[in-house]
């Protein structure tokens, strides 16, 4: 409890009228006898007003708050916050409302001051905006109370538990919007359609066609139809795609507003996107980091959604990568051959485990390795060199440049194919990979 401007502004009154009393006598005016009575008076009904206005304060029940708050939120997207206060039979004439945000959070609209009045209620509203995926707790929210007479404030904290996931924003990827991604997945040539011909998956029986190769007939069906009958196929669409995710520190480098492990996290959900609308199943295995995921592939859109759930508060640890490991907790979860996309920030000091551990995946799986590059690698070969100190970092950047080269050449001796892309360009270019091996059934 504090006071307030107008308590204030009565003691320092009070206080010039003391002054004054005090300093008129001295210049040779005389004051008349009920004058310092007055004063006196004055100052104990200031007093006694002040001490009955704060003990009707401190007896003043605190009014209901309820916090409407989303469930989920998405990465660096705006969201509207609902306060309700609910009505009183003697409210304060006005409450003014400071909620506690977590820090993940940008607020804007806060603290904000509203009138009450008897047996009504009030609502007030705010911006927030996440920064960091995962968890955003809400502890309690924060009210200052005027008194009746308006003599003093009060700050009270009302708890007023929330929580709501922050999940990736993969909706903005390519400047689609969520509603549209479907669309935009289409005008670059995506359909859920399955294709007809040689494939390995039973389709249909059909009458015999011109073109139709001898091996295409049902003996069986066309004993009984009495007429030729064919056996069309389709493309095998009952496939699996593997996720492994690389949490490892390295994955902490920072270009632009995102990390490179939030970039790999956006590509994931893209691709996995198309992959459920082709048919084939989803799963994820991340490595490296304080608390390792899996997620078990499976088919259908709620994939997506479990997806989702499984990664949002994931985050990159402290750890190196430790490929050897990752590998072999892949091979005893998966035994199914299915499309293996390790997403990683390779180095050259990968160069002592990588090839090993990407080659024993390679033997049970198809492996397409994606390495995202520094975008800062590229400006630093573009700048023109005018000092020493230029000089320096551009024949640095060329040798760590090489280095990592060298890796991918090794990788690709050994059949890998190796994406080495920008973080903003991993996502089409791991789907535009993924639909030319599925059209030409190479996984």
């Amino acid at each position: 409890m504090k006071p307030s401007p107008r308590l204030l502004a009565l003691s320092a009154a009070l206080l010039l009228a003391a002054i004054l009393l005090g300093a008129l006598p001295l210049l040779g005016l005389a004051l008349p006898a009920w004058s310092h009575g007055l004063w006196w008076g004055a100052l104990l009904a200031v007093g006694a007003l002040a001490l009955l206005d704060a003990l009707w304060l401190r007896r003043l029940p605190s009014p209901q708050l309820e916090r409407q708050l989303p469930g989920h939120l998405a990465l660096d997207r705006g969201s509207e916050v609902l306060l309700r206060i609910a009505p009183g039979a003697q409210p304060p004439r006005w409450l003014e409302v400071f909620d506690h945000v977590p820090a993940e959070l940008e607020f804007h609209d806060l603290p904000q001051r509203v009138a009450l009045a008897a047996g009504q209620g009030v609502e007030l509203r705010y911006r927030i905006r996440p920064r960091v995926r995962g968890d955003s707790l809400f502890t309690r929210c924060e009210i200052g109370l005027p008194s009746r007479l308006g003599l003093w404030q009060a700050r009270r904290h009302l708890e007023l538990p929330g929580r709501s996931r922050i999940y990736p924003d993969f909706a903005r990827l390519h400047g689609a919007r969520l509603m549209a991604v479907d669309s935009w997945l289409g005008r670059i040539g995506i359909r859920q359609q399955p294709r007809r011909g040689s494939g390995q998956e039973f389709h249909q029986l059909r009458e015999f066609r011109s073109g139709d190769s001898l091996r295409q007939i049902d003996w069986k069906a066309t004993a009984r139809k009495h007429q030729p009958i064919a056996r069309e196929y389709q493309d095998e669409r009952d496939q699996q795609i593997i996720f492994l995710l690389d949490s490892s520190r390295r994955m902490r480098s920072q270009d632009s507003d995102l990390s490179h492990f939030d970039h790999a996290l956006n590509a994931c959900l893209l691709l996995a996107h198309v992959a459920l609308r082709q048919g084939d199943a989803v799963g994820l295995l991340s490595f490296a980091g304080e608390t390792p995921r899996y997620l078990p592939p499976a088919k259908g859109q709620q994939q997506l959604n479990a997806l989702l759930n499984t990664v949002y508060d994931l985050q990159p640890g402290q750890l190196p990568g430790d490929y050897q490991s990752a590998a072999s907790e892949l091979l005893a979860r998966q035994p199914r051959r299915a499309l293996v996309v390790l997403l990683s920030n390779l180095r050259d000091e990968d160069d002592q485990q990588l090839p090993a551990a990407a080659a024993r995946i390679a033997q049970r799986h198809r492996l397409l390795i994606a390495s995202l590059r520094e975008e800062v690698l590229d400006r630093q070969r573009q700048q023109p060199v005018q000092s020493y100190a230029d000089a320096l970092n551009y024949c640095g950047t060329v040798d760590y440049a090489g280095a990592r080269g060298a890796l991918h050449e090794r990788l690709a001796a050994q059949g890998l194919p190796v994406l080495d892309v920008r973080p903003g360009e991993l996502g089409p270019e791991l789907v535009s990979r993924y639909l030319q091996w599925k059209a030409a059934g190479t996984f």
